[in-house]
């Protein structure tokens, strides 16, 4: 009987591997048809509708770009060989039909996003043949109907720790394009460092922009506000949203630097690690801050941070004046006053009408449900979870397990974090995140999406950056895009196989999972930390991130890595 099961299942999955094309994340449904369309330097692209015309002039950058093919922009739109539609019938936003046939190509959606969404899906597809001896790129005929699981299919980057510069932030765009990723949450300040400009403020980056994680001393990096902007356009155009964050009331360390009016004081190990809720002119700063930044981001979203406020609140405890605010207010403790100063800059985000984004510890404050979205990180507290989606908060999924991107990603590999052995593999990315959560609570419509965040404490160099994220960031997409029941493993191995040699073509040096001796681990440059003091390094340094570090395997690897592009440099 088991043997007559297996021979089913493996059946299943043959005609599974049969019926697909090598796109990802797998579409809702794949219908292969007769015939084959012919792609080559004649091929028309176009569309009668103005408004598709950069979509028309991107497709033909990024073919040119992977198969050095020149597509013919048709000027008078109709009668394109590959031709692009905006609908009338009301889809999904995100959703689109992609039609090959021997004669033409169409691609439809109600919205620009799926259009957009339906051009990637076609290029997928180019990228995975080989011309033939007439040049022709040979596409099988089929008709793709596709729509999104989730809204939110984000991936954020710490350049707080250390700075990767404005070039790969836009290759790293480039790739959630492609794998249909649509929200960029961008992590700027924290304890080591500050990235983006405030002009009211120069010093946060001239002086809290200096230092990295694995160099206090490092000359200050950050962006300009015209670099803010010129990401957030290269990122429009690819229908991906950037959210800023800036952390507060913990992790202020390096604002206190730049500005130690503002600090809400030191204890051993963490100092300056808040701001100070007690000055009153903290809030005025606070809220220039936020409503400089807003204006650099069309998104109206900012993401205050308000977690791991516990590491330093002791501070609080010892400060004379936060002392008497709190008798004044009647506050039973620095819980209460966490809540109260987290709460004004809130109203300071609304006041903006922009919406507040937070780490799952806000949810135990009065933040206003229709306008705040909590980010679950802590998946060993399932009722934070619980209480966000009771008090009606819109949530993002985004657990240590499995989506922290600076985690191990299978074992043999050293420079990372682990949660007590357990690895963040591609397959359970992929798997995410019908086997972690409930679903009673899977299933509410306070569910968003899905997220990953990538740390960057263990990652200096480009490279290992690259090796953390490929191809988790495969997975990822499949998890925020596919339904469950849309979902083949065995055919995404086949995938992410074929997808290798784009990888390869890019210059993206990636974990293979099935070949792990190919591309060896890269390791960069991590502080040197005696033993006895690995315990407490592990709590400052584990950020959303309690878990394991190796420490006795860490290595420098810095020879022979290529060097992050800087986009700017100052020094003090």
């Amino acid at each position: 009987m088991k043997f007559k099961l297996l021979i089913v299942f493996l059946l299943i999955a043959a005609y599974g591997r049969a019926q697909n094309l090598n796109i990802i994340p797998q579409p809702q449904s794949v219908n292969k048809q007769e015939g084959q369309f012919y792609l080559n330097n004649s091929t028309t692209v176009g569309t009668t509708d103005t408004s598709l015309l950069a979509l028309v002039s991107y497709f033909q950058k990024e073919v040119h770009k992977a198969k050095s093919v020149a597509l013919v922009q048709n000027v008078n739109g109709s009668g394109s060989l590959i031709d692009l539609k905006l609908s009338s019938n009301q889809q999904t936003i995100g959703a689109y039909t992609l039609n090959i046939t021997p004669e033409h190509i169409t691609v439809s959606s109600s919205n620009k996003e799926g259009v957009f969404y339906g051009l990637m899906s076609l290029l997928q597809l180019i990228k995975d043949q080989q011309a033939d001896n007439d040049k022709n790129i040979c596409l099988q005929a089929c008709k793709i109907t596709d729509a999104p699981r989730y809204q939110w299919r984000g991936l954020m980057l710490d350049e707080a720790r250390h700075f990767f510069g404005k070039e790969k932030v836009k290759q790293l765009l480039d790739w959630m394009a492609y794998y249909k990723l649509n929200k960029f949450h961008w992590h700027l300040t924290d304890v080591q460092g500050w990235r983006i400009e405030i002009k009211k403020y120069p010093k946060l980056t001239t002086i809290g922009g200096m230092g990295n994680y694995s160099d206090t001393s490092a000359e200050a990096e950050y962006y300009t506000q015209n670099d803010i902007r010129e990401i957030v356009d290269y990122a429009g155009q690819r229908f991906i949203t950037v959210i800023p964050e800036i952390d507060m009331p913990g992790h202020a360390t390096a604002a206190n630097r730049a500005y130690p009016e503002y600090t809400g004081g030191s204890v051993a190990g963490y100092p300056n690690f808040t701001f100070n809720p007690a000055n009153e002119n903290t809030y005025q700063y606070l809220a220039d801050i936020i409503k400089e930044t807003n204006s650099l981001f069309p998104a109206h979203m900012i993401h205050l941070g308000g977690d791991e406020v516990a590491y330093g609140v002791k501070a609080w405890s010892l400060d004379t004046a936060i002392a008497r605010m709190m008798q004044k207010k009647n506050f039973d403790g620095v819980n209460q006053l966490e809540q109260y100063f987290f709460k004004r800059m809130a109203d300071t985000v609304t006041s903006l009408n922009s919406k507040i984004l937070a780490w799952d510890e806000a949810t135990g404050g009065s933040l206003p449900p229709d306008k705040t979205i909590i980010f679950w990180w802590r998946q060993n507290l399932p009722g934070q979870l619980h209480l966000a989606l009771q008090k009606n908060y819109q949530v993002v999924l985004c657990p240590r397990l499995p989506l922290y991107f600076d985690f191990l990603q299978d074992t043999g590999l050293v420079a990372g974090r682990n949660w007590n052995g357990v690895f963040n593999r591609v397959t359970d990315v992929y798997n995410f995140p019908d086997r972690q959560v409930p679903a009673d609570e899977l299933n509410s419509k306070l569910i968003v999406g899905v997220q990953a965040n990538i740390w960057t404490e263990t990652i200096e160099s480009e490279k290992r950056l690259d090796f953390m994220l490929f191809p988790r960031i495969a997975g990822l997409a499949e998890a925020a895009w596919t339904l469950p029941e849309q979902k083949n493993e065995l055919v995404f191995a086949d995938k992410l196989k074929a997808d290798f040699k784009n990888y390869d073509a890019a210059g993206i040096y990636y974990y293979n999972p099935f070949e792990p001796s190919l591309h060896p681990e890269v390791v960069d440059f991590v502080p040197r930390i005696k033993l006895v003091k690995a315990r407490s390094y592990v709590r400052h340094a584990s950020k959303r991130r309690h878990g394991k570090i190796n420490h006795n395997k860490y290595a420098s690897s810095k020879k022979g890595h290529k060097s992050s592009k800087r986009s700017h440099k100052k020094r003090k």
